[in-house]
């Protein structure tokens, strides 16, 4: 059964951003998501069935808007190096622009119930396919080692960027995370180049 869609929808999402950042996941009561959506506490349960629903609901929305723009981009490209440098600037800038949203995706994610985490990683399954892409073209034009194992790359990449994320939330967004763009790709590639093996 498909959700209902419509501004009512997007008010709670947001709102349930905003009130899981501050309150953190288990103490958001939805009758606080309802109040910062605007909406009475009924209102919620035509487009959700509990909290939890919200908070995957949440994460496909901005997840699934994230892959989108970052394929567009990313296709838009002709070379592998300019594609992982869009793929690290699309993933910093999605998050350095709503703190609130880095905060529930960096902390209060993995502070879930092992069932809720299997759903997020359902989720996840969209971008974590973008970066096989990426390793894989990386692999067939050289820019890659040819032998690169293509699992542990792609767990490179995400967990790179992730980690640079949640430092970035636990300063409480003290620097730029788009400003580590170049230095973060510049690291990938030339820890993924087929150029550098065997060298001293």
């Amino acid at each position: 059964m498909s959700k209902k869609r419509g501004q009512k929808y997007d008010q709670i999402i947001d709102a349930a951003v905003i009130v899981i950042a501050k309150h953190g996941f288990h103490q958001a009561q939805v009758s606080k998501i309802a109040k910062e959506a605007g909406v009475a506490d009924g209102t919620i349960y035509l487009y959700f069935k509990n909290k939890e629903d919200i908070l995957i609901s949440l994460f496909q929305e901005k997840m699934g808007a994230f892959v989108e723009k970052s394929n567009e981009k990313i296709k838009q490209q002709l070379t592998i190096e300019e594609k992982l440098r869009i793929l690290t600037e699309s993933h910093f800038t999605q998050l350095e622009k709503d703190f609130n949203l880095a905060v529930v995706t960096q902390l209060e994610l993995r502070q879930s119930k092992t069932e809720l985490r299997l759903r997020i990683n359902q989720v996840l399954k969209g971008y974590l396919s973008l970066i096989d892409e990426l390793v894989t073209e990386g692999k067939m034009s050289g820019a890659f080692y040819s032998q690169l194992d293509s699992l542990l790359a792609r767990q490179m990449i995400f967990g790179t960027l992730d980690e640079v994320v949640s430092n970035w939330v636990m300063s409480e967004g003290k620097f730029s995370l788009k400003g580590q763009t170049n230095k973060v790709q510049e690291m990938l590639l030339y820890g993924l180049s087929s150029k550098t093996r065997g060298a001293e």
